[in-house]
């Protein structure tokens, strides 16, 4: 290992990440290799108070239920609610019984106490309503939508009467059926009332943008960007249950490709209001296409990382985290020919990684790809190390390592 290695080595601070990028771009994305990691969770938290500290970010926003994660919003801004109620209800995937999450919540509303509103931090979830084995039903996005237009828009212009919605909706089960992903004639998202309400949230989601003069002057900003998240949502979801009930070899594809569209759209609409941190699986930030093996095979599709930098180019950075050891898992120090390796040799605790001058370091020598024992943790693609802004890399997942000496100026 060439002896200048160290150098690309610096302390995992907020203030270190942007020196390394050289801007502030309005998207910063730290991926994870796997999820729930305490260690992890604790990195990204201290990243994001020394954001909000030093760089004026105020958002994060983790992949989570996008409508679920406006009750943490709430709590933290203005202290709707309960810690509790908020980790219960405000997060999905059951993300809520981290303890990371539960420090991130608690932090927020302590930030936000002692600051003006103008300095508040909000918190957001920008994954789709959806879990592995099922799909929401749009019921809660669509009727919050038409609500938002009934009060403010002529009667007349709405496209149908909330009874007519709840008919076409009926009950909740009838979308949610988790039998639904093995089997696509479980599915209710190609019925006739399916595909009626795909075209109701059309013209939804089209009147909400031509009303816009009026909508933006009589309501309040956050009611206008919720009512656009429903509308995207609603919009999303329905695509999402239509391809469901699709039996053709291409279904997953288009799954998991509709999963990462939403996940983008909502990421935009979060880079139209301000700085935000995002904090997610690396495979849904990466620049590169996603993988995975499923029953029917393997399958590809482009990932939200992807998707938000073909549009925001500079304004979105991506950094991965990579890590040592995850002991609980049985994941063991990785190999020394290995990017993993090269950096445990270092002992540095929590560090950033330049990549590009990593792998100048490296030269010639190609890093092993790391295998893992465990198949909730994604080790990192060495062939892909320079298409990253930068790397965080984590020695030991499951607990605090602080900041390692490698780099420090202190």
């Amino acid at each position: 290992m060439p002896a200048s290695i160290d150098h690309v080595v610096h302390p995992a601070q907020g203030s270190s990440l942007v020196q390394l990028l050289g801007t502030r771009p309005q998207l910063l994305a730290v991926g994870e290799p796997t999820h729930g990691a305490h260690g992890l969770l604790e990195l990204r938290n201290d990243l994001f108070r020394e954001l909000v500290e030093n760089e004026s970010y105020r958002t994060i926003s983790i992949e989570s239920d996008c409508l679920m994660g406006r009750l943490v919003d709430d709590y933290v801004v203005s202290g709707v609610g309960t810690l509790d109620h908020v980790l219960t209800h405000g997060f999905s995937h059951e993300w809520g019984t981290l303890d990371g999450n539960r420090q991130l919540v608690q932090w927020m509303r302590e930030h936000n106490r002692r600051h003006p509103v103008s300095e508040a931090v909000r918190f957001a979830g920008f994954d789709a309503p959806l879990e592995m084995a099922s799909a929401a039903s749009p019921r809660h996005a669509l009727t919050e939508l038409h609500a938002y237009l009934a009060r403010w828009v002529q009667s007349d212009l709405i496209p149908v009467i909330g009874e007519t919605l709840d008919r076409l909706l009926g009950p909740d089960e009838r979308w949610t059926d988790p039998d639904a992903m093995h089997s696509p004639s479980r599915s209710f998202g190609r019925s006739a009332e399916a595909i009626e309400l795909r075209l109701v949230a059309d013209d939804l989601a089209s009147l909400l943008d031509m009303q816009a003069p009026r909508l933006r002057a009589v309501t309040a900003r956050e009611s206008w960007f919720d009512a656009h998240l429903c509308a995207r949502t609603a919009i999303g979801l329905l695509r999402y249950h239509y391809w469901m009930a699709d039996g053709s070899a291409a279904r997953m594809t288009r799954l998991c490709s509709l999963r990462d569209s939403m996940m983008a759209e909502n990421l935009l609409a979060l880079a139209e209001r301000g700085p935000t941190l995002v904090s997610a699986h690396n495979s849904h930030l990466q620049r590169w296409k996603s993988s995975m093996q499923m029953w029917q095979g393997s399958i590809e599709w482009w990932s939200a990382g992807a998707l938000v930098d073909a549009r925001l180019g500079a304004d979105f950075a991506f950094l991965p985290t990579a890590v040592g050891t995850i002991e609980r898992h049985d994941v063991g120090p990785p190999l020394p020919n290995t990017v993993e390796g090269h950096l445990f040799s270092l002992r540095a605790g929590r560090s950033l990684v330049d990549t590009r001058t990593l792998s100048e370091a490296l030269g010639t020598e190609r890093p092993d790809a790391r295998v893992s024992p465990w198949f909730g943790y994604a080790p990192l693609d060495p062939d892909h190390l320079v298409d990253n802004d930068g790397l965080l890399f984590v020695d030991d997942a499951d607990h605090s390592t602080g900041y390692g000496p490698a780099g420090s100026t202190d």
